[in-house]
């Protein structure tokens, strides 16, 4: 099933309205995590999928965020003040499991995280203006994040102990993104992603009142 036939125009209108609805409960706080993807639920129900075929999963579990359809799905959020407007974070694209920590090995592992979902969904919170968010709502094409596999992590940093690895991912001479591999908790992140590489599904503006 392709993404566009999950991402309708209702889906999206459904799921701004309970972003707004949101904010009238919390004003100056963006919904992450369990809050975000119980959102992205109530929509895809509103939209008439049936409650059998909209799962989901556990929290803190290593598979999809969300199954709709049989789709598997990762939702994602940046919603810090420092978050940009042309490019994407990931904080915890995946943790890695104890093994090896080499570069071809925690690639891989990266690879395989990513083939436990068919689509990324990531809502982006910009804090640019004063008594306004300017949201984004991104699908994070696989596509190009599997184009990590082949490259080769290099320690970085000047950590005792285990070293982090990192590396960009270059097309036509152009940097796409970065990955780092944590050396203290594990985690790989993703630094400096391209907005404009990505589907940009919504853009709109949420008021919220002084402090």
């Amino acid at each position: 099933m392709p993404n566009g036939a999950l991402f309708t125009a209702a889906f999206l209108d459904k799921l701004q309205t309970w972003i707004g609805t949101h904010h009238s409960v919390y004003p100056h706080l963006p919904p992450q995590g369990v809050y975000f993807e119980s959102l992205v639920e109530r929509a895809f129900l509103l939209t008439g999928w049936p409650k059998d075929q909209v799962v989901l999963t556990n929290p803190n579990s290593p598979k999809a965020d969300i199954t709709v359809g049989g789709h598997r799905l990762s939702l994602k959020t940046e919603t810090g003040n420092i978050t940009r407007r042309q490019s994407i974070s990931i904080t915890k694209l995946c943790t890695t499991e104890t093994g090896e920590w080499t570069s071809q090995t925690l690639i891989n592992h990266a690879l395989s995280h990513l083939s436990r979902y068919e689509g990324i969904l990531m809502l982006r919170a910009i804090w640019e203006r004063e008594y306004v968010i300017d949201y984004q709502l991104v699908e994070i094409p696989l596509s190009l994040l599997r184009r990590m596999e082949g490259c080769e992590a290099l320690p970085v940093g000047r950590r005792q102990g285990r070293r982090s690895l990192g590396f960009d991912v270059v097309d036509e001479g152009q940097i796409l993104f970065h990955i780092h591999f944590d050396g203290a908790d594990g985690k790989c992140q993703l630094r400096g992603l391209r907005v404009d590489r990505c589907i940009m599904l919504a853009e709109w503006e949420q008021p919220v009142p002084s402090l």
